[in-house]
């Protein structure tokens, strides 16, 4: 079984107390009881918002400098993931799709190493 990252992204300022309603949560749980279901779900994990996050970022001097907010600079940053234990990347895509649906996000698969 090879394992996967799904990642949710969210738009900066994304406020899910304001922006996501019961009918949201409900998709989203359905989605982490089929993920269950099929023995997938490894580990899921939701974030605290954007600017709950310090990013520290090497200098070309040695130095690291840290700063509040997520590292990438998109406009977007990481809501939650899922870590999923899959057949191979096309049945990980698949859930990735079915996250982006129930989320009404943009979502990345990636495999581990």
């Amino acid at each position: 079984m090879n394992q996967y990252w799904i990642a949710l992204y969210r738009p900066k300022g994304f406020d899910p107390s304001t922006q996501l309603n019961a009918s949201d949560h409900c998709r989203i749980d359905a989605l982490n009881g089929e993920m269950l279901e099929a023995g997938v779900r490894i580990f899921v994990g939701g974030l605290r918002p954007e600017e709950t996050t310090r990013s520290f970022l090497p200098q070309p001097d040695g130095e690291v400098v840290s700063k509040v907010g997520p590292h990438s600079g998109a406009g977007h940053y990481v809501d939650g993931f899922w870590v999923l234990g899959c057949r191979d990347l096309q049945e990980a895509q698949e859930w990735g799709r079915k996250a982006a649906r129930a989320c009404r996000g943009p979502v990345e698969v990636r495999p581990f190493h």
